[in-house]
Parts: C-alpha cells; sequence; structure tokens
C-alpha cells in the first residue's frame, strides 16, 4: 500500500512540475511577444511617416475591425488650411497610394478623418484586403508616398 503511494505522490508531483515548467514557458512567450511588439511599435515611431498602431502586414482580423492610425514627423489637425508639417489620415480599402498633390477622393473606399480622428472601426467583407493610410493636407492634398503605409490583411468569417 505504501508503495502505491509513494508511486502516485512521485507521479503527481512529475504532473505538477511540468505544469509549472509550462506555465513559465507560456509566460516567457506572451512576455517575448509583447516586448516584440512594443519594439517593432517604436521602431515604427522613431521612422518618419505613418503607420498602422495595432495591425500588421499579414494579420488575420474579424470584422468590425478596430484600426488606430499613427504618425511621426508631422501633426494631426481637422481639414481646412493647409499648414505645413500637418494634415489628417485616410484609409484607402483596397487600393494604394495618392500621388503627391493628388486629391483624395471621398467614397466607400476612400476613408477620411477630416476631423482629425486617430481611431476607428471598420466593416470589411471577409476575405484578403489591402488597407492604405494615406495623410494629406487640409484640403485633402496627398503627401504621396512616403507618408502613405499599405499592409495586407484576412478577414475571417
Amino acid at each position: 500500500m505504501k508503495l502505491k503511494f509513494v508511486i502516485a505522490s512521485a507521479v503527481l508531483l512529475s504532473l505538477i512540475s511540468c505544469n509549472q515548467s509550462n506555465h513559465e514557458t507560456n509566460q516567457t512567450t506572451e512576455t517575448e511577444n509583447q516586448e516584440a511588439t512594443a519594439q517593432s511599435t517604436d521602431s515604427q515611431k522613431e521612422t518618419k511617416g505613418v503607420y498602422f498602431v495595432n495591425l500588421h502586414d499579414g494579420d488575420k482580423v474579424t470584422s468590425p475591425l478596430f484600426v488606430e492610425m499613427g504618425i511621426n514627423g508631422m501633426e494631426v489637425e481637422a481639414a481646412g488650411a493647409i499648414n505645413a508639417g500637418k494634415g489628417h489620415h485616410h484609409i484607402i480599402v483596397d487600393g494604394t497610394f495618392e500621388p503627391e498633390g493628388t486629391m483624395v477622393a471621398k467614397d466607400e473606399t476612400h476613408i477620411h478623418y477630416g476631423k482629425g480622428q486617430t481611431s476607428d472601426t471598420l466593416k470589411l467583407t471577409p476575405g484578403m484586403h489591402t488597407l492604405t493610410l494615406q495623410f494629406a493636407n487640409g484640403a485633402h492634398q496627398s503627401y504621396g508616398q512616403d507618408w502613405s503605409k499599405t499592409i495586407s490583411i484576412t478577414v475571417s468569417e
């Protein structure tokens, strides 16, 4: 009887030890992922231009999709006056950047954030999409390719 108790105790201790090890590994992986995301976001903030704060090229997402927009090197302001070094965001769904000086269209695939918004929730159909973040001046004239960022995402059903 004592032998069965000793064997059962040993097995239980072994399982507990493995579980703690797996838990520590999961915590380490989670911490490493958070650090990698923070470093990625930090490097985006150091590079002049626009970027998606919470999205990366190749992400798999669901709809509706919350989008955060960032910029380094210019200031966000509402549309209206044309002020050097200032402007507002646009998202172009399934399209590309607008050449410098070109007016950004306003339709269902060219979304304007002329009030100076830096986030939005988009409803997208399932499948692959591109999102282009385009910065433009107060008159919606594009700052060009250098002030745009395009990523591909897959929206699941």
